[in-house]
């Protein structure tokens, strides 16, 4: 397993819908630990496969955060919501490509995902509270959305700004 090099916004391949997943083999299945491994070193959440430059339809998630619970990695692939929720939830979120934003969004408060697991077995997972949100997220980065197009333009260009600040001073450092 290899850490993977996290794209940060604004970066073109961000913005763009990724391509299905054809077959779950053993680059697939590498590709997905690898993304793993990624996401708990960062720390995050969840990451999608287009934030590590790949733009194919695959994420990972882990929503537990207390060191004393287990961890429970979801690995995905095309993962669709099947269904949703009437009622919204807002939450907090954030971003391993934003990095040090934070925006309030809202979202369907349930949801249903149905996804490949590493196996290529069709699954499906009911979501609610944070695992609702994260999957949402990650889904939105597979079709080229990132959270802060949720946000005003005023806020949305004052959070890219700074972005590509931060960019700057870290290929100058």
């Amino acid at each position: 397993m290899a850490l993977r090099k996290i794209l940060l916004h604004p970066d073109p391949r961000l913005k763009k819908k990724c391509e299905p997943v054809t077959e779950i083999d053993d680059e697939t299945r590498i590709l997905m630990q690898d993304m793993l491994e990624t996401m708990y070193d960062a720390p995050g959440v969840g990451l999608a496969a287009p934030q590590i430059g790949i733009l194919k339809r695959i994420l990972v998630m882990d929503v537990v955060k207390e060191e004393e619970n287990a961890p429970q990695p979801y690995l995905m692939a095309n993962p669709e919501i099947i269904w949703a929720s009437e009622e919204f939830n807002t939450y907090e979120e954030g971003c391993l490509s934003i990095p040090e934003e934070f925006a309030d969004v809202q979202r369907p408060e349930k949801v249903r995902v149905r996804y490949l697991d590493q196996n290529g077995e069709t699954q499906e997972l009911d979501c609610d509270g944070l695992l609702a949100t994260c999957v949402q997220h990650e889904i939105d980065h597979l079709d080229g959305k990132l959270f802060i197009d949720y946000l005003g333009p005023v806020k949305r260009s004052m959070i890219t700004g700074r972005m590509k600040k931060r960019k700057k001073e870290r290929a100058s450092a």
